[in-house]
């Protein structure tokens, strides 16, 4: 294959589903009433706090009841997605949280940043949430930053399921054209889209993912290890 970008999903296909919602998810609503009791009035959490809609910042109750009714519904808002990457900062930087890739994925990733592939992010996550995610992570070392050119989410990109989205990201880098832009993702719809955008994009199968129908594997590439995926050097 003649590739010169590779853009990346993370749930799913980086890291297990199960990091992300047996893990992330509770450490946020665990870390959310000390925050709101010390940060309520800080500089530093004005932004997050500031950034939800005025009704549900009139007090922490407020704010803390429609966190919890969003992250049950595990709705992909931007705003409840950044205040969420800000909760798990502390839980990164104090050792509590660490991202447990998949085997294949660190040793994959430096064999295509030393070949001269750019390596790209993009998740409903917060982008600074996936600086986090990558930084503190099971490998050795652990930061994987590095290795990694951009980072993309819903609000400097948009929706994944839309077409439009991945065209913005490709116009984000001149000189690579669409067409040499690999996009790796456990959700088809996601995949679906970049493709009518013009890249070439694989359906990552990991064990924990949502068993996908005879007619959503219809027409797709699927993985199991980023080791299937051969592409040239530069």
């Amino acid at each position: 294959m003649d590739i010169e970008v590779v853009l990346l999903d993370i749930e799913g296909t980086v890291c297990p589903i199960s990091f992300v919602k047996d893990v992330l998810f509770p450490y946020a609503l665990q870390a959310l009433p000390s925050t709101l009791s010390t940060e309520w009035d800080s500089p530093s959490f004005a932004p997050y706090r500031d950034a939800f809609p005025p009704e549900h910042r009139s007090s922490p109750s407020a704010f803390s009841a429609h966190v919890h009714e969003l992250m049950s519904q595990d709705l992909k808002i931007p705003y409840l997605k950044a205040l969420q990457g800000y909760l798990w900062t502390h839980g990164y930087e104090s050792g509590e949280l660490v991202c447990p890739l998949f085997p294949d994925v660190e040793p994959k990733l430096r064999e295509w940043y030393m070949s001269g592939k750019k390596i790209v992010i993009y998740s409903s996550g917060s982008v600074s949430a996936q600086k986090n995610l990558f930084q503190y992570t099971n490998s050795s070392p652990p930061d994987l930053r590095p290795l990694i050119t951009d980072y993309f989410d819903t609000v400097n990109a948009g929706p994944k399921t839309e077409k439009s989205s991945y065209e913005k990201i490709v116009s984000a880098s001149p000189g690579h054209p669409v067409e040499r832009w690999l996009f790796l993702s456990d959700n088809i719809k996601e995949v679906r889209a970049a493709k009518e955008a013009g890249m070439q994009s694989f359906v990552v199968v990991r064990e924990g993912n949502a068993e996908l129908s005879k007619e959503e594997k219809e027409g797709q590439v699927l993985i199991s290890s980023f080791q299937a995926v051969m592409v040239s050097r530069l």
